[in-house]
């Protein structure tokens, strides 16, 4: 069975969101799943979000399922380009230049980086990106250009905002139904 790791955003943590119940139905699937603890602070830096990720690198192969969300899609794109995964699932993709999000100048030094588009490729079979049509922080367009930039199926969901518990997402049936469709039953 595989691996999966999520990776929450800015200012985020295991507990909030979707991410303890995700955990909770890839558990009870037999899929070891793990989301560590990435700092908010001053002066940010990637090595910052490297240190505190560095305990779970190991758990990383061809058969792992990566899961980010906000800010941490930039941070798994970087992972992508050294390590090669089963299936990546990005929501509400928080990468590059976001002038208008407020948050931006916390995020600049993960989100605002330059990614190898073709050894990220390269390093995972299948990606899918879930977008809403009105989160207030990283817009639409940053979803479809990351779809563009992998070749990856976008779903846009009406409605989601940024896919937070602000926004009614303590759950998320879809991501797990496309979870366990890609990694889980071997279906394209």
């Amino acid at each position: 069975m595989p691996t999966a790791l999520i990776v929450h955003g800015i200012y985020g943590n295991p507990e909030e969101n979707w991410f303890p119940w995700l955990k909770g139905e890839l558990k009870k699937l037999g899929v070891e799943t793990y989301v560590p603890f990435f700092p908010t602070k001053e002066n940010l830096k990637p090595e910052d979000w490297w240190e505190a990720f560095a305990p779970y690198e190991k758990y990383i192969d061809s058969d792992t399922i990566l899961i980010g969300h906000s800010l941490g899609v930039a941070f798994l794109l970087k992972v992508l380009e050294k390590h090669t995964v089963r299936a990546s699932f990005f929501v509400a993709s928080a990468w590059g230049d976001m002038p208008y999000n407020k948050f931006q100048p916390v995020m600049a030094p993960i989100a605002d980086q330059v990614f190898d588009w073709k050894r990220i490729r390269k390093h995972c079979a299948h990606f899918e990106v879930f977008h809403s049509d009105n989160d207030p922080y990283p817009r639409l367009e940053r979803g479809e250009t990351l779809a563009k930039n992998l070749g990856a199926k976008l779903t846009v969901i009406q409605g989601a905002g940024h896919f937070n518990k602000d926004a009614g997402y303590t759950t998320f049936p879809l991501l797990l139904e496309r979870i366990m469709t890609i990694c889980l039953h071997n279906k394209k």
